[in-house]
């Protein structure tokens, strides 16, 4: 079962179990500790009761010795001395009543001080108010009258009850006192003898469920790391941390022999890999030196006799595909040459058609071209014609709208007129205010005299601004007067402007005319150039196909012939795919095209190309 037990558990209830002993030892320390303490308590409180019993009986018999005294000689120390027991017993008998818990002792508390009070009332007080008043010989007499019932027995009795009682319980709570102690003592002996026997036994059995299978498990993976594969591994069978250490430490020693098994696996197959490596290199060395007859004759081990099989028939197929391509490279090459002769002849009588269509396209685009220039000069003079129409209409615009702004800045110059007035009217009138305002600030006196040189500075001002405005309305006259001048003077341009666009309406509708024709011939002429060189065209084309297939046979030979010496290199078994062929020539330079049908350029008439030749 400990077996099965996780560490944790184990060492849990370990020291669960070493705890749980302390906590009982503790315990009942702890309960003789509190009867110990209760004990003393105890002890205190009777200790104190029978202190304070003891001075209450002092205190009484203060007050009996006191009074004595005091009947017998008069004397006012021994009355002090009587008063201040009397006071002690007072105060110490009320502590001692809070002090009391038990109700027997209460009463008898109680009793001792109705005692006392009756004794004082009888005996000390009375007799000690006689011997004040001069009667001291029948005070004493009254004393040995009395004999012992002048005593404080009967009050002193009772405390002696309660002294007896706490001095009796101070002897019970120390001999329970002394019990626990001793109990304390032997519990705590106990507890540390038990504790250190479960504390060995823990040792002991931890030792035996952990340490040890924990160095038998360092010894065996010692062992396994160096290579000690056949050992047993212990404690497999435990359910705890070290049953899974072991059954791991298992794992790896089987992946050890595993290992150990996958490396001899592996030296055999590296043995027949680099063999096969080797053979196949071999072979195909064989076959870089044209060797097509180089099959693998040894044999493979297992999965290697696929790659041999598919090797020898690889080189089979090739020594066949290699045989047929001799044979066919002969074929091609008698066809290619052929073909290369027939097109260079038609490629030479292509050509000389080429080059009479070419001069006659030549001739028609001459005259295409000059028919074109007389079109195009004609065409500009038309366009610079409609230029100089648009022309003359915008600047009879322009003249019209100069017309209209000169009218609006008339008019406008109207409105400032009346704008100018009114600043002369307003002039004025700040004039004849500031006036006014000096006069008042005359009559103000002394404290008008700054508002008077204000008055005086808006005056001039404002006589100022009239002046400014008379000037304005001078030099706007002048203005209006060549704003008229202006205006005549733009219609007379429009009117001008208006003859010169009939003049070259005119010249525009013959210049249409002239270009029309011109057109007209032009077109007919490029239609001729555009079949002829189409013509030419498609014979050039003829010419450079025909280049150019005759130039591709020619290239087609000497690539078969290339072919077939390349072929020739290998060595396919037959004496037929050894022949030696013929060596062709091989055309290795470009086609070349014939030139392109483009016409040249027209020579110009009269060293300059300008629509005036027109």
């Amino acid at each position: 079962m400990l077996k099965s037990m996780k560490i944790p558990r184990k060492l849990g209830l370990s020291f669960l179990t070493i705890c749980a002993t302390a906590a009982i030892v503790m315990g009942v320390f702890y309960t003789n500790i509190s009867s110990i303490s209760s004990s003393t308590d105890a002890n205190n409180l009777s200790q104190e009761i029978h202190a304070k019993t003891q001075a209450l009986e002092t205190s009484l018999l203060r007050q009996n010795s006191q009074f004595r005294g005091f009947l017998v000689t008069a004397d006012e120390t021994y009355l002090k001395s009587y008063n201040e027991g009397r006071d002690d017993y007072d105060k110490a008998s009320s502590e001692l009543e809070e002090t009391l818990t038990e109700p027997a002792q209460k009463a008898a508390l109680l009793k001792s001080r109705e005692e006392t009070l009756a004794w004082r009332k009888d005996w000390g007080d009375r007799l000690i108010a006689k011997v004040k008043a001069g009667q001291r010989d029948a005070a004493e007499a009254d004393v040995r009258a009395a004999g012992k019932a002048v005593l404080t027995s009967a009050a002193v009795l009772p405390l002696r009850e309660i002294k007896d009682a706490q001095t009796k319980r101070i002897e019970e709570n120390g001999a329970r006192q002394e019990t626990a102690i001793k109990s304390a003592l032997f519990v705590l002996v106990l507890g540390a003898l038990a504790l250190m026997g479960i504390a060995i036994a823990l040792a002991v059995m931890l030792t035996r469920l952990i340490a040890r299978p924990v160095s038998g498990l360092t010894r065996t993976m010692a062992d396994l790391a160096a290579g000690k594969n056949d050992i047993a591994v212990p404690d497999t069978d435990r359910g705890d941390e070290l049953g899974d250490m072991a059954r791991a430490v298992l794992v790896f020693r089987d992946a050890a022999v595993a290992k150990q098994t996958a490396e001899a696996a592996n030296a055999r197959a590296e043995a027949e890999q680099k063999m096969v490596v080797e053979t196949v290199s071999a072979q195909l060395s064989e076959l870089a030196n044209g060797n097509l007859t180089a099959e693998i004759s040894r044999d493979f081990p297992g999965d290697y006799a696929t790659v041999k099989t598919n090797f020898n028939a690889a080189v089979a197929e090739l020594r066949s595909l290699i045989g047929t391509v001799m044979q066919s490279a002969s074929t091609i090459r008698d066809g290619s040459n052929e073909i290369a002769q027939a097109s260079e002849d038609l490629a030479r009588r292509t050509e000389a058609n080429a080059a009479s269509l070419e001069e006659t396209s030549a001739a028609v685009t001459q005259m295409d071209g000059r028919l074109k220039q007389t079109a195009a000069a004609a065409g500009r003079t038309v366009q610079r014609a409609d230029g100089t129409i648009v022309t003359v209409s915008n600047g009879r615009a322009t003249a019209d709208e100069a017309m209209q702004a000169m009218t609006r800045v008339a008019d406008s110059a109207k409105g400032i007129d009346s704008v100018i007035e009114g600043l002369d009217k307003i002039a004025f009138q700040t004039r004849v205010l500031a006036m006014n305002a000096a006069v008042e600030a005359g009559r103000a006196g002394e404290a008008g005299r700054g508002f008077a040189v204000v008055a005086d500075l808006v005056s001039a001002l404002a006589m100022r601004a009239e002046e400014e405005a008379g000037r304005a309305r001078d030099q706007l006259t002048a203005t209006q007067t060549d704003i008229v001048a202006a205006v005549e003077m733009v219609q007379k341009v429009d009117t001008a402007l208006a003859d010169i666009s009939g003049d070259v309406g005119e010249v525009h509708k013959l210049l249409g005319e002239m270009a029309n024709d011109n057109q007209a011939q032009s077109t007919a002429i490029s239609e001729i150039s555009i079949a002829i060189g189409t013509m030419d065209q498609s014979t050039q084309q003829n010419a450079a196909m025909v280049e150019e297939t005759s130039a591709a046979a020619r290239n087609l030979s000497g690539e078969v012939a290339a072919l077939s010496e390349q072929a020739s290199r290998f060595n396919v078994g037959s004496s037929g795919g050894n022949r030696q062929s013929k060596t062709q020539i091989r055309f290795d330079g470009p086609v070349k095209p014939l030139p392109a049908a483009a016409v040249p350029a027209l020579k110009r008439a009269n060293g300059h190309d300008d629509w005036q030749s027109f």
